[in-house]
């Protein structure tokens, strides 16, 4: 079994699920530090342009989206699951929203004016300009709206009391009873906003939460050993990529193994990936691409979220 590589960095929020997740199954993984904003070429040389964090690696194989990586965790380690039987559906639903909807409100709360003056009084003020427009450009198209700070305030309440009133009311420490995706979705953006002082109230001030979020984040990171870029690259370029799903499907949109394709995110940072599709599976999309850096590496993307077009 190749190792598990994360490319990722430490402020970023998504990131910190992932590494949760790694915690959650008590694994052994290699840390990759990569920029937080373009250009990234060395993850570039991996990922053919996908330019969210994280990215885990394994081997050749390289997997985009934190949803994706979770399956490919759960494959890693059955054990403690994080798709409880016969909650799959509910915990992944609440997961996508609390990855959208909640992290988006997050965004907007922490990225507000006082919050970075704050978050960020360290960072020289061009590098901060440099982090700013990034992501503005970042969520410049695709489907995602960008929060108004004034509608994350008035929302913010709502959200947060419901989730309040969630805990109290149910059986167990976790959202559904157990530890799920669920949690782990819903506790990095409340884990972004604790890292202002401005914002930190917005989650402190409800008991239950605070509590709940400190048994998720108590998961911790597993086990992690810092890796080179160049190193990650190797291992990529020396090794073959892993076996496809035996899975017969047919693609609905009637895309065919060995078709160039390109496959992007459709809600925010929509960068294309161009390769060979080599599997269109219900819930994974590979591709195959040829990378002078990397080698022959299979990108795997989720199949919610992304979307397919033949060139």
């Amino acid at each position: 079994m190749s190792e598990l590589i994360l490319h990722h960095y430490p402020q970023s929020p998504f990131a910190e699920k992932a590494r949760l997740l790694l915690g959650f199954k008590g694994l052994s993984w290699q840390s990759v530090t990569i920029p937080p904003v373009m250009p990234k070429p060395d993850l570039t040389a991996l990922t053919g342009g996908y330019r969210k964090t994280p990215v885990l690696q394994v081997g050749a194989d390289i997997y985009c989206d934190t949803a994706l990586i979770a399956r490919r965790l759960e494959q890693e380690k059955a054990t403690p699951a994080l798709f409880p039987e016969g909650q799959e559906l509910v915990s992944q639903s609440f997961a996508a929203w609390a990855d959208s909807v909640v992290f988006s409100h997050a965004v907007a709360l922490v990225f507000q004016p006082e919050s970075l003056a704050v978050k960020f009084a360290k960072v020289p003020p061009h590098l901060l300009q440099v982090l700013v427009a990034d992501r503005s450009k970042m969520f410049g198209d695709g489907t995602a709206t960008r929060v108004q700070l004034d509608v994350a305030l008035h929302q913010w309440p709502a959200i947060i009391a419901r989730l309040e009133q969630q805990l109290q009311r149910q059986s167990g420490d976790f959202l559904f009873g157990e530890p799920s995706i669920a949690d782990f979705s819903m506790a990095h953006p409340l884990w972004f906003l604790k890292g202002s002082s401005v914002t930190s109230p917005l989650v402190d001030n409800y008991p239950v939460v605070g509590a709940w979020l400190a048994r998720v984040l108590g998961f911790g990171h597993g086990t992690a050993s810092e890796m080179s870029a160049s190193q990650a690259l190797e291992i990529a370029r020396d090794s073959a990529p892993a076996a496809l799903p035996d899975e017969v499907f047919e693609d609905p949109n009637g895309f065919k193994v060995g078709q160039p394709v390109s496959i992007a995110a459709t809600d925010y940072g929509v960068d294309p990936v161009i390769g060979e599709l080599i599997f269109a599976g219900r819930e994974e999309l590979i591709l195959r691409r040829e990378d002078e850096r990397a080698g022959t590496v299979h990108v795997h993307f989720p199949r919610l979220g992304f979307g397919i077009q033949q060139l």
